[in-house]
């Protein structure tokens, strides 16, 4: 929560120091302040942005995983005479 006493977001400005800093970093770079701090702030919101589609993603899917394995349909008739023919044959190579 913002302080009542600090001026609104709109207002503020940098410290010189670091609007210095920063444009610095802009001539190194060969563009305009305003194309550094655009594109600084692009590439930070594409990887915040990145970071929490995985994060969402990776929760869905692990529920989305977990639900399927609480929820499993009865083996069909083919798999369990697969299976059958494996046991077998796993049992007659051991022997």
């Amino acid at each position: 929560m913002r302080d009542m006493a600090e001026p609104p977001a709109r207002k503020r400005r940098p410290k010189a120091e670091t609007k210095q800093f920063i444009e610095r970093a802009a001539d190194i770079s060969g563009v305009t302040l305003s194309d550094f701090v655009i594109s600084k702030a692009y590439e930070a919101a594409r990887e915040i942005i990145r970071e929490h589609d995985i994060w969402v993603l990776n929760r869905q899917d692990s529920k989305a995983f977990g639900d399927s394995m609480l929820d499993l349909p009865e083996p069909i008739d083919t798999l369990k005479a697969a299976a059958s023919r494996y046991k077998a044959r796993v049992r007659n190579a051991a022997a």
